[in-house]
């Protein structure tokens, strides 16, 4: 059954009435795949790309269950959230307490670069979710300040993150320390690599498992297209005419590499364009700072490279700009969900030298969609783009002939390479040692 309300899901009507608060109108593909599962106790393996709305997707089933089984007297957390960096678990915890804001429940944050004394609260007072970065949470549990017998629900939220950041042992401590929860809930924002499935297999009991990529309905709602650039400067020259545009109310720019962010913001502030920046080294107070100036409207830009960017969650982004384009397709995919969130529309632009022209056919076959060129009049190239035999794609006659050679590769005989074979090959071959027979008597 195609879910189209929530009001089908079986939801409280208190968290009904914090969607159309929200502005929820109906459930993502993620929301209508997971919650039902969820709902019903099972462990579920989700995947989905950053701005589907996964974060909804595993709130909603727990605050559900709290609701339906309230607890009889205070007591530690019933609901543990892993989440990789302190940003997603504010906001996270955030968006927790807008779904909750028509019930009693309590929700804390535990993460690092908070005194201790800020966190005495969650451990003296009763709270029903916690959420919490596993670096800090794992010391509070090893100095005994942290109950964690009462968690009915384990959720890991951008599981991927956390093994590449090298979480994976701190993870199946907490894990072993919430032994008798009930159920547990891992999203991340793919499911590819044998690393998250081995993972997944360790901490889930038969999950339930889904992949739910966007909805091309989801995927329109995102205008993509790039414009291509003869060199650097033709290319900072694109994205400052573009930022000057009057539709561009809140943007955010990505590049690669953090040397590129300083340039990048220093050739803005040339431009009379104010934008602020998010780099990998940056101290809490600055990351936050930043966040902070683009979310009250101080400045309408951000320049980001993709890790210090990586679970931040700025509503209203009107336009992603991808002045660099990503190496990988499922990068591409969270770059552009920072905008279009919510039934919003939004706007992705990359900007594409000659030098791009590959990673731009392999995010276009990813996306099962070509990405279109544009062109600004007085901006217009004074290169040529390259044909399409330098795109990537192969040609049919290149096709036919790897067709043919794996043809001819079935057709030969297969030897059988013994061990014992092989390991004595290049040795010297040993005489056999004859043994006298004992004569007979």
């Amino acid at each position: 059954m195609t879910v189209t309300n929530f009001s089908e899901l079986d939801l409280d009507e208190s968290l009904l009435d914090a969607l159309r608060d929200m502005g929820y109108e109906r459930p993502t593909v993620i929301q209508a795949e997971a919650i039902p599962p969820a709902m019903e106790g099972r462990d579920v393996l989700g995947s989905a790309p950053t701005g589907t709305g996964k974060t909804a997707a595993y709130l909603l089933p727990v605050l559900q269950h709290l609701i339906d089984f309230p607890r009889k007297k205070s007591g530690p957390p019933r609901i543990l959230i892993l989440t990789p960096t302190r940003e997603l678990a504010m906001q996270v915890a955030d968006q927790a307490r807008a779904f909750a804001a028509h019930t009693h429940l309590d929700i804390a944050t535990i993460t690092g670069g908070v005194a201790y004394m800020n966190h005495a609260e969650v451990f003296s007072e009763n709270q029903d979710i916690v959420v919490a970065t596993t670096g800090r949470l794992l010391q509070y549990i090893k100095e005994e300040n942290f109950d964690c017998r009462a968690v009915e629900t384990l959720i890991l939220d951008e599981a991927d993150r956390m093994l590449d950041m090298g979480f994976a042992q701190d993870i199946e401590h907490i894990a072993g320390e919430t032994r008798w929860r009930k159920q547990t809930l891992l999203f991340s924002a793919t499911l590819e690599g044998d690393a998250i499935k081995d993972f997944a297999e360790r901490l889930l009991n038969d999950p339930v498992e889904i992949e739910s990529d966007p909805s091309r309905r989801e995927r329109k709602k995102i205008l993509q297209w790039y414009y291509r650039a003869d060199d650097l400067k033709h290319k900072t020259a694109l994205l400052c005419h573009q930022l000057k545009q009057p539709d561009v109310t809140r943007s955010i720019v990505f590049v690669r590499k953090r040397e590129r962010v300083h340039e990048l913001v220093a050739w803005l502030r040339e431009a009379g364009i104010n934008s602020c920046y998010l780099e990998g080294e940056m101290v809490q107070a600055k990351r936050n700072e930043a966040i902070k100036r683009l979310s009250d409207g101080r400045v309408n830009v951000l320049v980001a490279t993709d890790i210090a960017a990586r679970g931040i969650d700025i509503n209203d982004v009107s336009h992603v700009f991808n002045f660099d384009l990503p190496r990988t397709s499922d990068t591409y995919l969270h770059r552009i969900g920072r905008t279009g969130r919510a039934g919003r529309k939004g706007c992705a632009i990359s900007f594409v030298e000659a030098h791009d022209h590959l990673l731009l056919g392999k995010i276009s076959r990813y996306l099962n969609e070509p990405l279109k060129p544009r062109v600004i009049e007085e901006l217009r190239p004074e290169t040529k783009a390259p044909s399409a035999k330098t795109t990537g794609k192969p040609s049919k006659k290149v096709l036919a002939k790897r067709q043919e050679k794996k043809e001819k590769e079935k057709e030969k005989v297969k030897v059988k390479v013994r061990h014992r074979d092989a390991k004595n090959i290049g040795k010297r071959r040993q005489p056999t040692q004859k043994t006298d027979e004992p004569s007979a008597k």
